[in-house]
């Protein structure tokens, strides 16, 4: 039986080329090195997930080039593919097409840089998709931190995406193509990912509610340089290391 494919969205950990937009105050090795405990949480994350769930785990590297260094940091069993296209629609329609090419039943995508999407979300995604076509986990910045693409959505990418991304409108956009195409849509837990400085209140803020985020690499590191927008939650220590 095919597996489905559970894909992890990732840039080359480099200054100046990650997290630009937490500069300032943050300097570009500082953004890279958050950039680096972003990815390195999710792909843990992913990792167990893709065990459990039955998935096969694939790392998509930008830019190209950047396979064999990104592959170094790949759980073992992921595969690892270049991400292919001029911008980020077109390379989210390429991997969806290969997962369609293998005869994949279903494709989880989710970004590196979205610290509390943890191992239940990506279950309760591929459960989704047992009612509907296209599963999305929200942003409230108007995107999302995680598609889910069944059977029928999966080799309609191409048109699914096919429209501007990293815009105030994107979820909408892409909701909007999909019903256009006949496709049913789901909603999974709203979330975030860690794009601007301002972003990391939403962090601390999820930290003082649950103290078991699966991002402990990214906490650690904000915590050790000092780095918080606001003090710590009083009462909340150090992240617990894995």
């Amino acid at each position: 039986m095919r597996r489905g494919w559970l894909a992890v969205f990732a840039r080359a950990p480099r200054p100046g080329a990650v997290k630009t937009r937490l500069c300032p105050p943050f300097s570009p090795e500082q953004a890279a090195e958050l950039y680096r405990c972003l990815l390195a949480d999710a792909l843990e994350e992913s990792a167990h997930a893709a065990r459990v769930l039955g998935l096969e785990g694939v790392l998509a590297a930008e830019p190209p080039e950047a396979v064999a260094e990104l592959a170094a940091q790949a759980p073992a069993g992921f595969r690892v593919l270049p991400q292919r296209g001029p911008d980020l629609g077109a390379r989210m329609s390429h991997l969806a097409l290969q997962a369609a090419a293998a005869a994949a039943p279903l494709a989880l995508l989710r970004g590196s840089d979205s610290p509390t999407l943890a191992r239940g979300e990506l279950g309760r995604c591929v459960a989704a998709l047992e009612r509907v076509d296209l599963a999305v986990g929200p942003d409230c910045d108007g995107g999302y931190h995680l598609l889910g693409l069944g059977p029928r959505a999966l080799p309609r990418a191409a048109q699914l995406f096919d429209h501007p991304m990293s815009t105030a409108t994107v979820l909408r956009d892409t909701v909007g193509r999909a019903e256009r195409l006949g496709l049913s849509v789901g909603m999974l837990e709203p979330g975030f990912d860690v794009d601007r400085f301002e972003d990391l209140r939403g962090l601390a803020a999820a930290r003082h509610r649950d103290g078991s985020l699966p991002c402990p690499r990214t906490l650690c590191f904000l915590d050790e340089r000092r780095l918080w927008p606001v003090p710590r939650p009083e009462g909340v220590g150090l992240a617990a290391r894995r």
